[in-house]
């Protein structure tokens, strides 16, 4: 029976402002041809207008095809302005900024790029007509048209005051002077040039050399020379919202730094609607470096206002961005796995400056990271719904995969770049558009990998990142317009947002505290065996929620007290930076204290300390936040280091009489998220593989953390929800089945 594949195009007619120019409107007849334009899958509208005009009709027909920009709401100034400059250009007029008052109102007017109005004195004019008429003339904004940008809310809000026009569109836009105009720096060498005797032909030819899309002619040049002679070098700041040919007519301000890097130390940006935004909160968060107690950065704390903005841009760019065919979010997608590849090295940096993990560790961070870009790639095959045929006489059923809308993500701090490119690449390669709000220990990965997705052709608002503590977790379960949540964290943050999001309706997934376990048997391989729980749980300094941090050794642990101590010792501690480094830091000073004070506990508790790290002093770093390999040993299961996760490179060790013994060890922790055996035993094996209950299991190797094809599975209190993170299963939290839709041919009248 062969396939029969059927599309249905979804594509919507671009919508008019009608208020104003209902008269205009009922006269024009429109039509649309979508043509490709580029290889991303992007397409134009191109607009054919058929103007009916009547006789007697007050406005020129080139005139009427002058539309003003259609009004709307604007996360920030800028994005309004560019929207009415662009609109403008595509309509045969510039515009250029007449007034603004920068926090709260900016005017736009059409730039009629030098026709002046007659400024013949009317004998019956007044003298104060005659001023207001000067003033009015005095710059090229002669034309009637004019835009009103206000600030309500936290939102810019646009209206069209005068939307006709006295002129006619521009056939070519590169006629207009906007588009000649020389920057800064090509003023300077016209000067120099001219004083080196060249001519104005002469000066303009070697200008392209490094400008080929400079407009300006000799006559332009000429012009410039004959203000230098007057010794005047200022460059005449014009306004037009045009992009320049030149190498840019505000080439001063292009070159200079955004406010959030001109501070010392570097404030994080919000991400909002695809730009960097400096927060307008003075409340911030300094970013220690674990090693050196040093500021790296400072985080603001996100105003109620921005986080609105930010749900805004996402709720904006979802409708376009959900009907974006999926080949071009996976082409976006693959071209964000080639520049994480570019910039891997500086995404490691960063991550060891903030966390303190070793570089090795910090490149793992990133790659695992990585990976789940690399599934989003092939999301397409995944999203299929399903079909039946004839389920009654001619008649077909089938359902298919929507995007939810808005979705959000609470990341910890524990794996930088790891977390957020678990959670967001699936969402808005699904077709949802996405609110990040990284850790505020380590939120310069985050930013970085923004930065990243918009060079690979994510469209503004898809992703947008938001900073803060616990107002930005509550604002984000609160939101009406976010539909669904993932959250990686610590237990009470992860119990309070599950709560909270549930109340409200929303999807959610709490990835909270993981208490992993080990099981030695006495016949394992001594080896491999030390070796897997040296790495598994002093990797990273113990501070990810799959580190084995408990170990049961059936049989007696006297055999492998002694070699487990002698390895771990071996690991070289000190700053994440140094390329032989093993053990970094913890995160912070109240961690360390926090790590310290359960040992001392434990100790107090009748556990025995096998090796303690807690007095390492690192030459060069004796400010940061050390602690070396620490093992504890005789641990019961009602200490109080069983019973809450260290988050350290602390390796408790206990002893079981037999494997069902273990086994029962380790289901009655309620916080066991996985559990590995080392065993040469088959049946010990599959013994434990099938009586444990835990989410991921490993045999003769650390925690098994699967592949991004296959869920990452979580159990018990370590998640709370009804859809894992990755995998098929995300693509099912992060999608819905809107319905079942049933199809028949059409019936014949």
């Amino acid at each position: 029976m062969p396939v029969k594949s059927a599309a249905r195009s979804s594509r919507t007619q671009p919508q008019f402002p009608q208020a104003k120019h209902q008269t205009l409107i009922r006269r024009t007849s429109f039509s649309f041809d979508y043509r490709p334009i580029d290889f991303s899958g992007r397409f134009v509208c191109i607009l054919m207008m058929d103007i009916q005009s009547s006789s007697g009709s007050g406005l020129d027909e080139a005139q009427m095809q002058m539309l003003p920009p259609p009004p709307g709401t604007f996360v920030d100034r800028e994005e309004l302005i560019q929207h009415v400059g662009d609109f403008a250009v595509s309509q045969g007029y510039v515009v250029t900024i007449k007034q603004s008052k920068r926090d709260r109102v900016v005017v736009l007017g059409c730039d009629r790029g030098g026709v002046y109005r007659n400024r013949k004195k009317a004998d019956e004019e007044s003298s104060a007509e005659q001023k207001r008429r000067k003033r009015s003339g005095s710059r090229l904004t002669n034309c009637p048209f004019e835009a009103v940008g206000k600030k309500d809310d936290g939102l810019w809000v646009l209206t069209i005051k005068n939307g006709t026009h006295n002129h006619e569109p521009l056939k070519d836009i590169t006629e207009h002077p906007s588009a000649r105009r020389f920057s800064e720096s090509e003023i300077v060498l016209i000067k120099e040039m001219t004083e080196a005797g060249l001519k104005p032909r002469q000066i303009l030819k070697r200008l392209r050399q490094s400008n080929p899309e400079l407009l300006s002619t000799p006559k332009h040049v000429y012009n410039v020379k004959a203000k230098l002679r007057q010794g005047n070098m200022t460059v005449r700041n014009f306004k037009s919202l045009r992009p320049e040919k030149s190498a840019g007519r505000d080439n001063h301000l292009s070159i200079a730094e955004p406010s959030w890097r001109q501070r010392y130390p570097m404030r994080v940006p919000n991400f909002i609607g695809g730009r960097l935004v400096d927060s307008q909160s003075f409340a911030s968060i300094n970013v220690i470096n674990p090693a050196t107690q040093q500021v790296v950065s400072q985080v603001p704390l996100t105003t109620n206002e921005e986080f609105r903005a930010a749900v805004f841009a996402a709720k904006r760019a979802f409708p376009q961005w959900r009907d974006t065919p999926i080949t071009t979010r996976q082409r976006i997608m693959f071209k964000f796995q080639e520049l994480i590849l570019r910039d891997i090295d500086k995404l490691a940096m960063s991550i060891t400056t903030e966390h303190g993990k070793t570089l090795k560790d910090a490149h793992g961070d990133v790659l695992r990271g990585l990976e789940v870009v690399e599934h989003a790639c092939g999301l397409a095959s995944l999203q299929i719904g399903e079909f039946v045929s004839n389920i009654s006489s001619g008649i077909d059923t089938y359902t298919i995969r929507e995007p939810l809308g808005v979705c959000a993500g609470i990341c910890s701090f524990e794996f930088p770049a790891m977390i957020p490119l678990w959670i967001f690449p699936i969402a808005v390669t699904c077709g949802n558009t996405f609110i990040l709000k990284p850790s505020e220990k380590d939120p310069g990965a985050s930013v970085m990998l923004a930065e990243l997705v918009m060079e690979a052709g994510l469209p503004n608002g898809v992703l947008n990142i938001v900073h803060g503590t616990n107002e930005i977790v509550n604002g984000i379960c609160d939101d009406d317009d976010i539909k669904a949540i993932s959250f990686v964290g610590p237990n009470v943050v992860g119990a309070h947002v599950y709560a909270r999001a549930s109340a409200k309706g929303k999807r959610i997934q709490s990835n909270i505290v993981a208490k992993n376990h080990a099981v030695v048997m006495p016949d394992a391989s001594v080896g491999v065996t030390i070796n897997a729980l040296v790495a598994a749980g002093f990797g990273g300094a113990g501070q990810k929620c799959m580190a084995l941090n408990m170990v049961v050794f059936v049989g007696g642990l006297v055999p492998w007290e002694e070699k487990l101590a002698e390895h771990a010792k071996a690991l070289k501690v000190t700053s994440g930076t140094e390329l032989d480094a093993e053990l970094g830091p913890v995160i912070s000073k109240q961690a360390k204290e926090q790590i310290s004070k359960l040992i001392q506990t434990s100790v107090e508790s009748g556990a025995k300390l096998v090796l303690d790290g807690r007095n390492i002093v690192v030459a060069g770093y004796e400010n940061g936040n050390f602690i070396g390999p620490t093992i504890l040993s005789g641990i019961t299961v009602n200490m109080e280091c069983y019973k809450e996760e260290i988050f350290g490179p602390v390796l408790l060790c206990m002893q079981a009489d037999s494997i069902e013994e273990a086994i029962n060890i380790v289901n009655g922790n309620k916080y066991c998220n996985g559990a590995s055996i080392f065993t040469t035993s088959g049946a010990a094996a599959r013994k434990f593989q099938t009586e444990v209950e835990v989410g991921q299991v490993g045999i003769n190797v650390p925690i098994s953390v699967p592949q991004p094809f296959s869920s990452f599975i979580s159990v018990k209190p370590s998640f709370a929800g009804d859809v894992n993170i990755d995998g098929k299963a995300g693509i099912q939290f992060y999608t819905q089945i809107p319905s079942s839709i049933e199809t028949a041919p059409e019936i014949e009248e």
